[in-house]
């Protein structure tokens, strides 16, 4: 059976999309997340779920989430959380990356995530016997270079703009390093963008700078007869420099494709666009969407500082932070990306496409737009520990000729996956995620779960729901986990594990039901 692929970074924009597109193509997955300030590590985690299945309208699989901290000494994993990785993952995909581009400490950002924190990744795959590392890298580790820039190149002698490429310069250095691994991929993105369907983005860096500082300057400008607005704007580009942009549903397509593909293991991808978009394509499509005219390119003439007007300081100091890639942006090799990817070409960044992210960045309010509150109906967690007496399962007990075990499996909202210890009509004990060596494992969604704590459907639907292989499994078995999980009193059980009050309802209908 296959193990478990353990991924950090899950709550960044690419790591959300790695989670949905993982699960979708049927990987076992594993998170290290931290709490925020308002989540824990579960609602984190749900929220994200909760969004995609909003957007595909069925419900996902369950990643197992393991509490921790890339930037901790140790991760800040538990013993219990580590030992778990050692039995169940066979690789890992290191993609957690702060982008904080200036950074004088070297305790602080960037350095104590992209740096620090790969050294902690490193050191738990070398403790843990992880040989099958998968890194998130930048295309930006080439630094101040011109010309085209091999995928097989990295330290070429070459500056840096800021401190983040510097930072993930090294963290590159670090797990080429590292001899004990036996394989490493690397992944390197160009400039992420947002999704190239949908428009969403979680972040506004990069291109939503053009964007956001067009967005604020639109109503200072006048407005003509024609109800157009002046911008007289003078811009020190010539707006033909090319910008290495990439979606960001691309970039994950992409890296599921390469993760799954074995023979694509051990090499180093550019994830980078075949045609750039120009930094005029850009300011042009956004200042027709705002119906503003008058923006010059003045690249062979540049305007000195003490020559501008108030309102272009304005403009010119906002866009600093990304001056240098709009003159140094360089092209990028992709024939390692196109032996394995070359079906999966680059969405192009068009007019159309750019329009779309601007209506998105406007209705989520430039990130401030509030995310719908996560709800969970109930837990299958807690209602697994009420039911065993907080039991966990452990290598010997399973060993016993008169224990069953079965993997439990429930998408959508609460659930999670499992391995269960049965004796007779008992639930003696669980941990997370499936079983390692083949079992039989019960796969249903949420909704089924509650429902089948009901009397009346429980037995008559329980059956066909118990595979191995794809095959049913029937008899005994099925007898002893019906039984286990779905007995009469069981449904009170579920309602102590509802974690939202606003759910009994829900749990008052099941328990109903359970004592007809």
């Amino acid at each position: 059976m296959s193990k478990y692929t353990l991924l950090t970074g899950a709550t960044g924009l690419v790591g959300r999309y790695l989670v949905r597109d993982l699960l979708m193509a049927g990987n076992r997955l594993a998170l290290v997340v931290r709490p925020s300030q308002k989540q824990d590590v579960a609602e984190r985690v749900e929220s994200i779920l909760q969004m995609w299945e909003g957007e595909l309208g069925k419900p996902l699989n369950r990643p197992v989430c393991l509490e921790g901290d890339v930037s901790e000494e140790r991760m800040a994993l538990s013993d219990a959380s580590r030992s778990w990785i050692a039995e169940n993952c066979d690789r890992v995909l290191h993609n957690a990356a702060v982008l904080t581009f200036h950074g004088v400490d070297r305790e602080r950002e960037p350095w104590r995530t992209n740096v620090g924190g790969t050294r902690n990744v490193l050191e738990l795959c070398r403790q843990l016997q992880l040989k099958d590392l998968h890194y998130v890298s930048t295309a930006y580790v080439c630094g101040l270079r011109d010309g085209k820039v091999m995928e097989d190149e990295l330290d070429e002698g070459q500056g840096f703009r800021n401190d983040y490429e510097h930072s993930k310069f090294l963290a590159e250095q670090l797990v080429r390093e590292a001899d004990f691994l036996d394989k490493l991929t690397v992944y390197r993105p160009a400039v992420i963008s947002g999704d190239s369907v949908t428009g969403y983005t979680n972040t506004y860096h990069g291109l939503y700078l053009y964007l956001r500082l067009i967005s604020l300057i639109v109503p200072l400008m006048p407005v003509n007869d024609q109800g157009i607005r002046i911008a007289n704007l003078r811009l020190n580009m010539k707006g033909t420099e090319p910008r290495n942009v990439v979606p960001v549903d691309w970039i994950s397509k992409v890296m599921c494709r390469l993760l799954n593909t074995p023979a694509a293991h051990g090499a180093t991808y550019h994830l980078a666009p075949r045609e750039p978009i120009t930094a005029r394509a850009v300011i042009d499509f956004a200042c027709e969407y705002y119906n503003t005219t008058d923006v010059f390119y003045c690249g062979d003439n540049p305007i000195a500082e003490e020559d501008m007007t108030d309102f272009e300081r304005d403009v010119h100091a906002g866009m600093s932070m990304y001056e240098s890639y709009v003159t140094t942006d360089p092209r990028f090799d992709t024939t390692n990306l196109r032996k394995f990817a070359a079906d999966l070409p680059c969405p192009e960044i068009d007019h159309e496409m750019l329009l779309r992210y601007i209506r998105f960045c406007e209705q989520d309010r430039w990130g401030k737009k509030k995310s719908p509150k996560v709800r969970i109906p109930v837990n299958v967690s807690d209602y697994l520990t009420l039911l065993s007496g907080g039991k966990c399962a452990d290598e010997q007990s399973s060993k016993q000729d008169d224990v069953q075990t079965v993997g439990l499996d429930v998408l959508g909202p609460g659930g999670g996956q499992w391995t269960l210890n049965l004796r007779g009509g008992d639930l003696v004990g669980f941990e997370l995620g499936l079983p390692r060596a083949p079992q039989p494992i019960l796969r249903l969604t949420a909704e089924e779960f509650v429902s089948l704590t009901s009397a009346a459907t429980g037995p008559r639907n329980f059956g066909r729901q118990l595979q191995l292989n794809g095959q049913n499994v029937n008899g005994e078995l099925a007898d002893s986990l019906r039984n286990a999980l779905f007995s009469k009193t069981s449904a009170d059980l579920l309602a102590l594990a509802a974690t939202d009050p606003r759910d009994a309802p829900l749990h008052a209908e099941a328990r109903a039901s359970s004592s007809d």
